[in-house]
């Protein structure tokens, strides 16, 4: 048998291997799978959503698309919402006196991730904890029914999130997000006098996972 021959043999024996059973494992493709969630976030302008709201903590739902490279990580795009009714409000002294204007919040975050899953090679159904981060896009808008020319706020703002959670099929998953100067192109008063500006917050949410 010539050089070349066992060459080519070797490299035919080398591809037979990488395709066997045992290396085409789950963990040894690329996933694709989809995820839902539901949790709360405690904003950073706890006094002014307190305020406007009733409560410096909002409840979120999402859900999105996600990657998982052979090489454990993962990227993946969400998109979540928060809506809640409050009431127009104005500040003086720490004193928050209501309008009775009756003013809807919503806040509408797109964010993606990127991070890396510490799942040992050719182990499925086990606890994966990972971590990640990114950035984000934040839709926040106030509308009222009787608001005056000007009143209304649409706006869109850019933030950055760091998270970590566990993963066993339903998991949990925690999230620190900034959204730095958001509040200050807004027409709020309790913003403005608590001197709150950040839109993000710190949350916790249940997630859970449509594919593997």
């Amino acid at each position: 048998m010539s050089a070349r021959s066992l060459v080519r043999l070797v490299a035919a024996a080398m591809v037979v291997v990488s395709l066997s059973p045992e290396v085409t494992s789950a963990q040894q493709r690329t996933t694709v799978r989809g995820f839902g969630d539901f949790g709360a976030t405690r904003f950073s302008a706890g006094d002014t959503f307190d305020a406007v709201l009733g409560s410096s903590t909002g409840t979120f739902f999402g859900g999105g698309v996600e990657v998982v490279l052979p090489q454990r990580y993962f990227f993946n795009l969400r998109i979540s919402r928060f809506n809640k009714s409050g009431e127009r409000v104005f500040v003086e002294d720490n004193e928050v006196f209501p309008l009775g204007i009756d003013m809807k919040v919503t806040i509408t975050p797109v964010e993606v991730t990127g991070g890396y899953r510490f799942q040992p090679k050719g182990q499925t159904g086990k606890i994966v904890p990972y971590v990640g981060g990114g950035i984000g896009w934040y839709r926040y808008s106030e509308t009222s029914d009787f608001a005056d020319t000007g009143e209304d706020v649409s706006e869109t703002f850019q933030g950055y999130h760091l998270l970590g959670g566990v993963e066993v099929r339903l998991g949990g998953e925690g999230q620190w997000t900034t959204v730095p100067d958001a509040f200050e192109p807004v027409p709020s008063s309790a913003a403005d006098l608590f001197g709150e500006e950040n839109l993000g917050g710190l949350g916790f949410r249940v997630r859970f996972t449509v594919g593997r």
